[in-house]
């Protein structure tokens, strides 16, 4: 298509706005000189001007400036709200320098005088051809956005069926192995109780295998607890961010406190899940790569955004490494910000840590919906108001 209107040959539709027959002939005269292929059609008059913009979008427009009943300005301004799109060429009389530089200003693609027709032809040329690239590209853009918003619905949809098989794993893993082991040690303690006590090998054996069954119950325990926190559904964000915190504590030696400064309600449960899958990738990268010995957490509300803002004293991450477009963890904090809507920013000083914001838009409104509650003490589910998670320090301000 852009090769064929390079070269003029196909047929163009030209609107001539202009009210001289005679310039109008001339003007058609130069175009059919220069090998083009067009059918015209003028207008001398704003109500004929507009008739024929709206009857037959044009592919070139040609106006004269100075015209009996309004002026080539109002013409421009009429073509771009009508055909935005289309090449707009004064092909004029007359044009002071300054009046020619503010028409390009406000739009046209070029001016051509009438005693220099021989601009016309190569003047309409780059404007076929730039205007046929213009129509490239933005199908090229409009293309490449259809595909950002598909590979954003797929995205939330990847995001939440993990999630989804989290839950259901974590559930089957707690309910049902931790079923069966509970009724294996059941089982054991009875043989236990029927030896003879003079076995004392076996009644050795069976206690070593109490013990080993109890380490498995909590192993399963702690894997469904990794797959999806039971406190995050049974006792909110907060809690859940202070349970990360301290076992984050527990296992790294770091010090982890949490800052709340909101009152809880009952958020949505992507928004949960999006705000505390970032917190444990920042912690991961603070176990990974920041060095630090303290880490501060504040979670808030302003301006209508719940806003989490993860402060260590490492060393600080660079602009070059914030930038990383190979660093996956980064990039799936980014997407999980961004498909609630929001955002995640980093900034590092050297020697002094880095600060991770995330700043995600809080719900209109609390949806009601069920949602499956399980006590990782106990193997039952149950609904619970909002309590602090065990043994977690927090300054609420």
């Amino acid at each position: 298509m852009k090769e064929l209107r390079s070269s003029m040959k196909i047929e163009i539709h030209i609107l001539m706005l202009e009210d001289s027959e005679a310039d109008a002939e001339l003007v058609a005269h130069s175009l059919r000189k220069g090998g083009m292929i067009f059918t015209s059609e003028r207008a001398e008059t704003r109500v004929e001007y507009i008739r024929a913009l709206e009857r037959a979008p044009p592919d070139l427009i040609l106006s004269d400036y100075s015209l009996p009943s309004f002026d080539g300005c109002t013409a421009l301004a009429i073509a771009q709200a009508k055909c935005p799109g289309a090449p707009f060429i004064f092909v004029t009389g007359t044009l002071g320098e300054e009046v020619a530089i503010e028409t390009l200003k406000q739009g046209a693609t070029d001016y051509v005088l009438k005693h220099r027709l021989s601009r016309l032809v190569p003047s309409v040329q780059r404007a076929l051809r730039e205007a046929e690239e213009r129509r490239e590209r933005r199908h090229a853009e409009e293309q490449l956005r259809q595909s950002h918003e598909q590979l954003r619905a797929l995205s939330v949809y990847l995001q939440h069926v993990r999630e989804e098989e989290r839950i259901h794993i974590a559930r089957e893993v707690h309910d049902e192995l931790g079923q069966a082991l509970t009724g294996l040690k059941l089982q054991l303690a009875w043989l236990c109780g029927r030896l003879p006590k003079d076995l004392k090998a076996l009644h050795e054996k069976t206690r070593n295998m109490s013990v080993g069954i109890d380490e498995t119950i909590q192993t399963v325990r702690r894997i469904a607890t990794e797959l999806r926190p039971g406190v995050l559904d049974s006792a909110g964000l907060i809690a859940a961010l202070e349970w990360q915190a301290q076992q984050f504590e527990k296992q790294t030696g770091i010090r982890c406190r949490v800052k709340p400064a909101v009152r809880e309600t009952l958020w949505d449960q992507d928004l949960n899940t999006a705000f505390f899958r970032i917190f444990q990738e920042t912690l991961t990268n603070v176990i990974r790569h920041a060095r630090a010995t303290k880490v501060e957490v504040r979670f808030a509300e302003m301006g209508g955004f719940l806003i989490l803002v993860v402060k260590d004293n490492g060393r600080g991450i660079s602009d070059e490494e914030i930038h990383n477009t190979k660093s996956i963890g980064l990039l799936g904090m980014r997407e999980r910000a961004a498909l609630m809507g929001g955002e995640v920013r980093l900034h590092g000083e050297p020697g002094k840590g880095t600060t991770v914001t995330v700043r995600i838009p809080r719900p209109a409104k609390n949806p009601s919906r069920e949602k499956w509650k399980w006590n990782e003490n106990e193997n039952s589910f149950n609904r619970r108001p909002r309590r602090r998670a065990p043994g977690a320090e927090t300054d609420p301000r």
